[in-house]
């Protein structure tokens, strides 16, 4: 029988669960539900599938791999890179998988079999980041070669090319609507495109260093940029125009996103914390603080209630996403933790680690027996 130990006053009590500390500010797990081996280096993303059954890993071993998520069973391992695979995603459909990799390609997978369906080559240099079209027939992949490319997911064949940026291509978001594309850039700009013919719509150019990540709202009418100037920045999606400048981080901005109703906005940032904030004021409605390192990464929980953080200060963290509140320390991994996502049914959460492996944590069980 594992024990949780409650250090509130000198109460100890016994459970069934994961073995735990639980503090006045929160539970510290350090054994997860299931821990994923298989990758022989650092892993540097972990996602479900839409309807979460399968967890896709990428590592730099070169290999990304799908895992069975009730049992921990590895699936298939997708080879063929000759580098380490920087970024790994599901289609909306769930039914493809894109990797991108320092190799200078990307990937497209059958996520049913694990079987390679095309390679996307024409990038002239290590690819980082993609996002797929909300109608799966398209994804989009950046490179530190200044460029994205749109590429045709029926036919592995390029569609168009989106030229301009005169850095890296850091991160990459589409519209919901899929009618436009977001890109962020070392060049310290963001840029706005036709996702149906490649045309430039607006440079986002007022910050003062490289932008690290872009996304759209829920009603595809702003775009937020996060930037190593220590600012969120938003902006008229169809003008350009500034609207907002969110300040308040000590160091660089590494994440944004914005909550399902598009009114308010996380950051995730190099200063230790994350933040949350309103967009009408620009004030911090909550700081998200505990991280010993950089935050690395952040996802919402589906009913927008929690936030989870990664850290290379080797946990992840699960936040009250309103209040700030501390709920869980993730811990037990042995190397910086590079991403932490949700279930799709929110009941779960999976980190990946540069230690090599991924763990996968029950939330819902450890809850019920946390409370008790």
């Amino acid at each position: 029988m594992h024990k949780i130990k409650r250090w509130i006053g000198s109460v100890v009590c016994a459970s069934f669960l994961l073995p735990t500390q639980v503090y006045a500010e929160g539970s510290e797990l350090t054994e997860p539900k299931l821990t994923l081996k298989g990758h022989t280096s650092d892993l540097w993303s972990a996602v479900y599938s839409p309807d979460g059954k399968v967890i896709l890993t990428g590592s730099s071993d070169k290999t990304a791999r799908i895992w069975d998520a009730a049992s921990g069973t590895e699936i298939a391992t997708l080879s063929g890179h000759t580098e380490g695979v920087r970024n790994a995603a599901f289609s909306l459909d769930g039914s493809r998988i894109v990797t991108v990799s320092r190799d200078g390609t990307g990937r497209i997978w059958d996520a049913a079999t694990g079987r390679e369906i095309a390679v996307l080559s024409g990038h002239e240099s290590m690819v980082e980041a993609l996002a797929f079209s909300p109608s799966g027939k398209h994804v989009t992949t950046g490179s530190i070669d200044m460029t994205a490319r749109v590429w045709d997911i029926a036919t592995g064949q390029q569609v168009f090319k989106l030229s301009g940026h005169e850095g890296s291509v850091t991160d990459i978001a589409y519209s919901r609507d899929g009618n436009r594309i977001v890109t962020g850039s070392q060049d310290r700009t963001a840029k706005i495109w036709d996702a149906m013919t490649g045309a430039e719509i607006a440079t986002l150019s007022t910050h003062g260093g490289m932008v690290a990540s872009v996304a759209f709202s829920p009603d595809d009418a702003k775009v937020v940029t996060g930037s190593s100037d220590k600012s969120a920045r938003i902006w008229d999606a169809s003008s350009g125009t500034l609207l907002t400048e969110l300040k308040g981080h000590q160091r660089g901005i590494l994440r944004v996103m914005f909550d399902a109703k598009g009114e308010r906005i996380y950051t995730a940032s190099s200063d230790k914390t994350a933040r949350l904030w309103d967009i009408k004021s620009a004030a911090t409605l909550a700081t998200f603080s505990g991280h010993r390192r950089y935050v690395m990464r952040m996802s919402l929980s589906p009913d927008g209630s929690q936030l989870v953080t990664s850290s290379h200060d080797k946990t992840a963290r699960i936040w009250d996403a309103n209040s700030g509140a501390l709920l869980y320390t993730l811990g037990g991994h042995l190397m910086e933790v590079e991403d932490a996502e949700f279930s799709p049914d929110g009941s779960h959460v999976v980190t990946a680690s540069y230690d090599g492996h991924a763990r996968v944590w029950d939330l819902a069980a450890v809850a019920g027996q946390a409370s008790k």
